[in-house]
């Protein structure tokens, strides 16, 4: 799960960087990053917990000018956070580690991977992905981690909030420090609400009040408290303000509240806290992704159905077409060097190569084949026209798309952009391979001579007959008129002499095994072709095409791997399968 949490996490943050700044689209996405962040965290953090010497956690938290570091330096007994009237001023989550071993330590750095460890005092205000951790002694805590915050409300706070989720995620306890001006302010319970599904041991402490309006505030504080989330409210701390900004009177019951908060931590529920938020927001996390993914689901119909019609089509305009066909015609011209029918076997032996699979185009009986020059023959032609026709009939039907799936609009608009791109090499690729499976197809063509002569054999009469003067005249002129150039290849397949043996066969006793062995033939290549060129060649690079989309425009997830993590969701919280 975490892994399919890291993935989509960073799908989200590269494709949110083409999109329009604070746009509605934006602003969804960023809530969805921030929770993934969020969760991620706590998901790592389930690791961290597994080892008992795991520390206790403890993070003070809250808006702007709130108190915060105000409240660390109190529960610390000593100025160790920077303090200062200036709104933002902490931009870093800042640890203080409380007799702690390194072991302790090495775990903060783990869990802010791609952050990087500062000194307190030189932490950049301008270098966002920071942090600090400064060993201390305390009277008042031990054995524990104190953090302070950055606001998660100011104008800036956007740039340095995956720090806060982070701290957020690995705090066992959280402090939540609000003033009289900002308890109210709906940053402060948009963080409450993400935060409920992890089960996090919470208090409040709402600083800054004047005594006349002190129940009031606490109220207030409690009704939206009901209103936002399901649990029961904290525990709240009331500070007046004072200005000399005098709290020691609140330190003894700050940390005895702490120290029961403390006692309140409930790890052994990890895994059901993670198991809630995953369940909360998973739906929302992975709408774009089903959209996506349902827009891969329609191409790939529309691939498949175009490559079945191809298919349907290379049969009738040339395995089934009475004037095209001609490869059965190549078996038995084959037949005809096997059975050294006088006149015509001398000349089908001189150009066996032009007879036999590929078919080449014949200048003249004597002359040359360029070298390298590829055979373009009917076959070649019908299977290159079915597919640029397919490849035309795709564009179309993705500009319909365009037309009609207005939530996929842009998945398919770049698609056509990537149809256009490689549509070139497809074909080139179509090609190349069509040439293989000429050459090789050949083998098939020689087998299915072998069997017709071996059929022969066994029919001595017939096999006597086909060598009889009745075929010679007709040869004797054929082997004229190819000597002298006057009669090409087709024409050829088509003579009276090839036509002879054809009527023949097929008249003759071996006429059923003839035409059984023709519709052979064709089946195989029918198989062949569809294998070796439609599947292997175009079916493999138009389903890849998706893949080529860029990552920072698509989230690119397989429904294998959202299914995957659907699964994940629905074992048993203690099954929770993060790492």
């Amino acid at each position: 799960m975490l892994e399919f949490i890291s993935t989509l996490k960073q799908r989200y943050q590269a494709i949110q960087l083409g999109l329009v700044g604070q746009s509605t689209q934006w602003r969804d996405y960023q809530a969805c990053i921030e929770q993934l962040i969020l969760i991620e965290a706590f998901l790592h953090k389930g690791h961290l917990i597994n080892n008992k010497t795991h520390p206790v956690h403890i993070a003070v938290v809250g808006p702007t000018q709130s108190g915060k570091s105000t409240l660390v330096n109190l529960l610390l007994n000593q100025e160790a956070a920077g303090v200062s009237p200036l709104a933002g001023f902490t931009v870093h989550p800042q640890a203080f580690s409380i007799d702690l071993s390194g072991d302790a330590l090495i775990e903060v750095a783990e869990h802010f991977a791609g952050f990087q460890k500062v000194e307190q005092f030189s932490l950049s205000p301008e270098k966002y992905n920071s942090y600090s951790l400064t060993p201390i002694s305390s009277a008042h805590l031990s054995g524990c981690m104190l953090w302070d915050t950055p606001d998660f409300d100011s104008i800036d706070a956007q740039s340095y909030k995956e720090g806060v989720l982070k701290t957020l995620a690995l705090a066992d306890v959280l402090v939540l420090v609000v003033s009289k001006e900002k308890y109210a302010d709906q940053s402060v319970w948009d963080v409450l609400a993400l935060i409920e599904p992890l089960n996090q041991s919470l208090f409040v402490v709402i600083n800054k009040l004047v005594a006349d309006s002190e129940q009031l505030i606490i109220d207030s504080f409690i009704e939206r408290w009901r209103q936002i989330r399901s649990d029961s409210e904290p525990t709240i701390l009331p500070i007046l303000f004072a200005k000399d900004h005098t709290l020691v009177e609140q330190q003894a019951g700050l940390s005895d509240l702490l120290q029961r908060s403390i006692k309140q931590v409930k790890r052994k529920k990890h895994d059901h806290a993670a198991h809630a938020f995953i369940r909360q927001h998973f739906a929302e996390w992975v709408a774009p992704v089903k959209l996506e993914i349902e827009a891969q689901r329609q191409w790939q119909s529309i691939v498949k159905q175009t490559l079945q019609a191809a298919l349907v089509i290379y049969k009738r305009d040339y395995l089934d077409h009475p004037q095209h066909y001609d490869t059965f015609q190549n078996a038995l011209a084959e037949l005809l060097t096997l059975l050294e029918v006088p006149g015509v076997a001398k000349i089908l032996m001189q150009g066996r190569k032009v007879l036999t699979w590929p078919l080449r185009q014949v200048f003249s009986l004597g002359g040359k084949i360029s070298k390298g020059a590829h055979p373009t023959t009917k076959e070649t032609e019908v299977l290159q026209q079915i597919a640029e026709h397919s490849l035309l009939q795709i564009g179309d039907k993705i500009l319909d798309q365009i037309d009609q799936a207005h939530d996929n609009n842009k998945w398919w608009k770049q698609m056509n952009s990537q149809l256009r791109q490689d549509k070139a090499l497809i074909l080139a690729d179509f090609t190349h391979k069509t040439e293989l499976y000429h050459e090789n197809f050949k083998q098939d063509i020689e087998v299915t001579a072998q069997g017709l002569y071996t059929k022969l054999e066994e029919h001595p009469a017939i096999l006597n007959s086909l060598r009889a003067t009745r075929v010679t005249t007709d040869a004797v002129m054929l082997a004229l008129t190819v000597q002298a150039g006057g009669i090409g290849l087709h024409d050829l397949l088509i003579a009276p002499a090839m036509l002879s043996v054809t009527s023949y066969l097929a008249e003759s006793a071996v006429g059923s095994y003839l035409q059984r062995a023709e519709s052979e033939l064709k089946q195989r290549q029918l198989n062949t072709v569809n294998e070796l060129l439609f599947t292997q060649v175009m079916h493999q690079a138009l389903k890849q095409l998706p893949e080529k989309m860029a990552q920072t425009t698509h989230f690119n997830i397989s429904a294998e791997q959202l299914a995957a993590a659907e699964a994940q969701l629905k074992i048993k919280p203690h099954g929770l399968r993060i790492l």
